[in-house]
């Protein structure tokens, strides 16, 4: 087992799909399509899922649809250990429970953002990841600036890993640099490649997991490409990043679920719609989006 492995014992490392969520027509959930996403992922090389995350939708949800997700990702896992839900909230006794949830649904980690809606300092920052740890369940915390408004610095995700409440970091400010900081000062906290289009520059620099949205379409030529990064064969690597970049960086923009679920309908899967705000995608943004996955497709990614 290598570090970059998933294994039980760290089932935040490796490749954690942050899963589209399947909806019908109605915009009801397909949770039977889900199951069977989830099975297909681990099939094609994926190491588990990250339900209720931006990209699965997680705010449109009630609090019954956003449980049975979690319930139907370990179902169709075989094994909790593989399942991170995301438990992001408004405030530390929602995110709490959303992490008592996951632990009694036998999940192996949970995903933390900070305070969602308040612009926390360190302090806050500190008592909302004490809170959700009191679970009992390991917690990863996820480092998204641009959308929160907190920023998780090197120094602060330092201080909440020697607090004893987390155990890695999605990074997704997309500084490389902070990596190489981070080690430093935090040796032991486990780095999660957090936006696809830094894949190849975080795991360079260390990283032991992605917290992945492209494979949600392509999980056979994401898994090759992630292996070989983390490995340091960029003969392989590279290539296979520059054919992808084109689709990897959808993943830092705002239309993000639109583009990964248009980019699975191309591929043969079910995307579909998305529940408001986000609408269909229209125009240059829909052409760019559809004509980069198409040249993959053609490229031979699966």
């Amino acid at each position: 087992m290598t570090v970059n492995s998933w294994s039980p014992e760290r089932p935040w490392r490796g490749i954690m799909v942050a899963t589209a969520l399947p909806l019908r027509d109605d915009l009801s959930v397909d949770h039977d399509a889900y199951a069977e996403h989830v099975r297909w992922l681990l099939d094609n090389g994926c190491d588990g899922v990250v339900p209720n995350g931006s990209l699965g939708e997680y705010q449109t949800l009630t609090p019954d649809e956003r449980a049975r997700v979690v319930r139907t990702a370990v179902e169709a896992a075989g094994d909790g250990a593989r399942v991170m839900p995301g438990v992001a909230s408004y405030g530390a006794a929602e995110a709490r429970r959303w992490a008592d949830q996951a632990a009694e649904a036998g999940c192996g980690s949970v995903l933390l953002l900070p305070p969602n809606a308040y612009r926390a300092d360190q302090a806050a920052v500190r008592a909302h990841y004490a809170e959700a740890a009191r679970a009992g369940i390991p917690v990863v915390a996820y480092n998204n600036p641009i959308d929160t408004k907190v920023d998780l610095t090197p120094a602060l995700l330092a201080r909440l890993h020697a607090d004893g409440h987390i155990v890695a970091v999605k990074e997704f400010s997309g500084d490389v640099r902070r990596a190489y900081e981070l080690a430093e000062l935090a040796p032991d906290l486990d780095l999660l490649i957090g936006a696809d289009d830094v894949l190849l520059e975080l795991a360079v620099a260390g990283a032991v997991g992605w917290i992945a949205g492209y494979p949600n379409a392509f999980p056979a030529t994401c898994a090759a490409l992630y292996h070989a990064a983390v490995a340091g064969d960029l003969t392989t690597a590279l290539p296979l990043y520059r054919s992808l970049h084109p689709l990897l960086r959808w993943d830092s923009k705002t239309e993000f679920v639109q583009a990964i679920k248009l980019s699975m309908d191309l591929a043969g899967r079910r995307g579909g719609p998305t529940r408001h705000p986000r609408l269909p995608l229209t125009g240059e943004i829909e052409a760019a989006v559809r004509a980069a996955t198409e040249k993959a497709i053609a490229d031979g990614h699966h």
